[in-house]
């Protein structure tokens, strides 16, 4: 609609809205209690708001606009907006109602009345409340490490609306980190278990070996792997299966390699046994030098 259309539908409204303090009404009539003069109301976007006018029987005629534009003449709407509706209970309220409300709502409503006395109007002044567009909010981790991984809450809140929760899930990559070995001390005949427990991100892969040889799942030997953790196997040990194995770990950032050993009850050969055989030539070395020196 053009400016000199609109112009004339706006002088229009206002002389038909003139024109209907003359009509007798068919509107119950009643006298009004309204909200002050310099009423405000604050709603929130996209709340409901109920902007109140009460009456009684000493008014002939009522309406709302909002600006120069009438929304309601009695029961009679000239809004187009669906969202716009009267809110009446009984003959004592003619209160206008406004959902899902937006910034463009935002303004000045009178509700006027006509009595027998003299025409009035009560001006409610529509405050519309919106969360920021636009914001954004960083949070920076300078030389991450492992132990940072993990979800992070990021909460956006004012005074208008109930906070806003997201969340994010910050995964660090690194290479494998061998944690824990285990060595097996096992007879022959019997079952044995070499295991081996890794860290890393993303999950490794498990490899293991003897001397220069990969092993794999054979009728002697199992291999398992659960997650961050590989089991070697061995169903039924014997001579043969004793010695030093060597499981590696590996993903794409990198690898590391541990030994393990399977070892006859007995001899000491445990993964620390390199520690406690270095402990008994400490202790020889050291009773015959005192007897050497006579001390």
């Amino acid at each position: 609609m053009g400016v000199g259309r609109r112009s004339c539908w706006r002088q229009l409204q206002a002389w038909c809205f003139r024109l209907l303090w003359f009509i007798p009404a068919a509107f119950p009539v009643r006298v009004v209690e309204t909200q002050r003069a310099t009423d405000n109301i604050t709603i929130r976007q996209g709340d409901t708001a109920i902007i109140r006018c009460y009456v009684d029987e000493k008014v002939s005629k009522v309406a709302w606009l909002n600006r120069s534009n009438i929304i309601f003449a009695g029961q009679d709407k000239w809004s187009l907006d669906p969202r716009v509706d009267l809110v009446m209970k009984g003959q004592l309220e003619y209160s206008l109602r406004i959902q899902k409300v937006d910034v463009y709502d935002e303004g000045s409503y009178t509700c006027s009345i006509q009595t027998k006395q003299q025409p009035k109007t009560s001006q409610v002044y529509l405050i519309v409340q919106a969360e920021p567009l636009g914001g954004e909010e960083y949070l920076d981790v300078i030389g991450i490490t492992r132990n940072q991984a993990g979800r992070y809450e990021c909460k956006a809140s004012n005074d208008v609306a109930m906070p806003d929760v997201k969340y994010v899930n910050v995964v660090v990559n690194y290479t494998p980190t061998i944690k824990k070995t285990q060595s097996s001390e096992t007879p022959v005949g019997r079952m044995g278990m070499l295991q081996c427990e890794a860290v890393a991100m993303p999950t490794p892969e498990f490899e293991w070996y003897r001397d220069e040889n990969r092993l794999s799942s054979n009728q002697g030997i199992n291999i398992q792997i659960l997650g961050m953790t590989t089991n070697l196997m061995f169903a039924n040990v014997t001579e043969d299966d004793y010695g030093n194995y060597t499981c590696v770990a590996s993903n794409r950032l990198g690898a590391q390699s541990a030994s393990l050993y399977l070892y006859r009850p007995g001899t000491g050969w445990d993964i620390s046994g390199s520690a406690c055989v270095c402990e008994s030539l400490w202790l020889l070395l050291a009773s015959l030098t005192c007897l050497f020196f006579k001390c």
